[in-house]
């Protein structure tokens, strides 16, 4: 089987993954554009308006991730049960949508053909055998320096010289 032929082989839940999380997406882009859109009515809403963000920040990475999953060259993708962590938070915000996809996900991430799908997905064989690796030579003891007298700093006497008697033949 063809490295290209086993990316192709996409199963329906990853599809369905993809496109839950796709509508979950545009569905959190629209809920807050509303939400932020309605908070600017107000004094303490343009307070809030960082809080009613969240749900179109949300929906930007569901959507970016979604269009990675369900593209016709499939990229190495992990498993993201954060977005759907995230999904399922935004019942916080009245989207029972996002919360009934997000659990789903999460159920189909635990699935053996998603989690060997994915798996497939991520794994890049190696391109080149690595080159073999040679053995470092054994570094060999250094000789130690001989021990050296001390040098004293005193001065010495002085020896006599030794003078040879001569002997006067008789």
């Amino acid at each position: 089987m063809n490295v290209s032929q086993s990316y192709e082989e996409k199963p329906g839940l990853v599809t369905a993954i993809a496109l839950m999380t796709l509508v979950s997406g545009i569905i959190n882009l629209f809920w807050g554009f509303v939400a932020s859109a309605t908070a600017l009515g107000t004094i303490v809403g343009v307070i809030c308006l960082p809080v009613t963000i969240l749900p179109t920040i949300l929906g930007v990475f569901e959507i970016i991730y979604s269009a990675k999953l369900l593209s016709a060259q499939p990229q190495p993708v992990q498993p993201s049960p954060s977005i759907a962590v995230f999904e399922i938070l935004m019942v916080v915000y009245a989207n029972v949508f996002s919360l009934i996809a997000g659990i789903l996900v999460l159920i189909f991430y635990n699935d053996l053909t998603v989690k060997d799908y994915f798996a497939r997905l991520n794994s890049k064989p190696p391109a080149t055998p690595p080159a073999p690796v040679t053995p470092l030579p054994e570094p060999q003891p250094v000789p130690l320096p001989e021990p050296v007298e001390p040098v004293s700093l005193e001065p010495e006497a002085p020896q006599k010289s030794k003078r040879t008697r001569k002997v006067s033949g008789k």
